[in-house]
């Protein structure tokens, strides 16, 4: 199995779970697919994107349960999974509360989903 990661707003994601898919917040519509990271890149995704957000749900997806994902250079021409299409509910493996500090430092709950 490979997983990656997707930081959420809390609140798009009961959305999510309500109708059994994550469309993609508004930077992952615009872009035409939903941003994901490894675990290697998500402390830097969670500094640059999401620093001084509460109320953030952690994701680790289940890539094999994936049918449209793109591996796709992005920050420093590291390769970052793409999801062409909606996120599926059952293929998020473990969903946990998250923020991030004002400079950018982690903290993650335990998992509930």
């Amino acid at each position: 199995m490979s997983a990656a990661f997707k930081i959420v707003d809390a609140a798009e994601w009961d959305a999510a779970r309500a109708t059994g898919a994550y469309r993609g917040s508004a930077v992952d519509l615009a872009d035409g697919y939903i941003h994901l990271s490894t675990a290697d890149q998500l402390e830097e995704t969670a500094r640059r994107h999401y620093a001084g957000r509460r109320n953030l749900r952690l994701l680790e997806i289940d890539l094999d349960r994936l049918d449209a994902v793109k591996w796709e250079p992005s920050r420093g021409g590291a390769l970052f999974p793409h999801q062409y299409g909606d996120l599926p509910v059952g293929a998020v493996l473990n969903d946990r509360a998250m923020s991030v500090s004002d400079d950018g430092v982690m903290t993650v709950g335990t998992g509930d989903a």
